[in-house]
């Protein structure tokens, strides 16, 4: 979610550093077994574990979905800095405006404010809707948002579940190989362990590759619904013209204890 600031990217370093991390601790593994890391090189089990999770995903999922694949994978490396103290200022300073202008001085902020859902729930605010139909308006908007991220969501997760069956049935197909070609048993053992390669890039992909980014995009919109919550809380709040103070009281409820600026009864966490 973009904040009502101008969108700047950014990347997440914990999405590319994390692989990283552990395709190195598999090398050094490898290297203290005195075996070459190229060993687990296999060009043919890669396409055949990656094509095969591809193809049943297709099935799986509309046509129009699945072409989002790229992006949502993109999601998962970027970092967008959704600070709240950016909205609630933003809603103070709202609610401040109207006890001198009126509703209809909200519309002067209406230009620097670039969050598409925000800029949404301000309008609502200068029509003079009602708290009713504004809160059930944000909240469905809200909804349908979540909806939409949870089908990508378990679009990845459903990756990551048939990623170690194409890895198995890689091979078993690399196993009638070598169980063809019995004549010859010098060639057993390095048929043997190029099969079982496609096990590995199957379970790689899918506990390295395809839940971790499941888990990262789930984060991410977890953290987007909280926002949104907390700015229908702060639209609520000056709808009903009640005082600045109040407000941001009513929107720092949503965060931690530690992060509040009026002092609260709580443990620290």
């Amino acid at each position: 979610m973009n904040n009502s600031g101008k969108e700047t990217f950014h990347l997440d370093f914990a999405t590319l550093a994390g692989p990283f991390l552990a395709v190195c601790a598999i090398v050094f593994t490898v290297n203290l077994e005195n075996e070459s890391p190229a060993s687990l090189l296999n060009l043919a089990s890669i396409i055949l574990v990656l094509g095969g999770t591809l193809g049943a995903t297709m099935v799986s999922y509309p046509l129009k979905t699945f072409i989002k694949l790229p992006v949502i994978i993109w999601q998962a490396f970027k970092a967008e800095k959704n600070d709240p103290f950016v909205h609630i200022e933003l809603m103070v300073k709202l609610a401040d405006k109207i006890r001198t202008s009126g509703l209809l001085g909200l519309e002067d902020h209406l230009p620097e404010i670039h969050d598409l859902f925000t800029r949404n729930a301000i309008i609502l605010l200068i029509d003079g809707f009602p708290s009713e139909q504004i809160l059930y308006t944000l909240e469905n908007d809200n909804e349908r948002t979540a909806q939409r991220h949870r089908v990508y969501i378990n679009m990845l997760n459903t990756m990551a579940s048939y990623s170690p069956a194409m890895g198995m049935a890689g091979t078993i197909v690399g196993l009638i190989g070598v169980m063809g070609n019995l004549s010859d048993p010098s060639q057993l053992g390095p048929s043997v362990a190029v099969a079982f390669l496609t096990t590995l890039y199957g379970t790689l992909l899918s506990n390295l590759v395809f839940s971790p980014l499941s888990n990262k995009l789930k984060y991410k919109s977890e953290e987007e619904q909280l926002i949104r919550d907390l700015i229908i809380e702060g639209v609520l709040a000056i709808n009903e013209s009640e005082h600045p103070r109040l407000v941001r009281q009513k929107m720092e409820t949503f965060l931690s204890p530690s992060q509040r600026s009026f002092p609260v009864f709580e443990n620290k966490f």
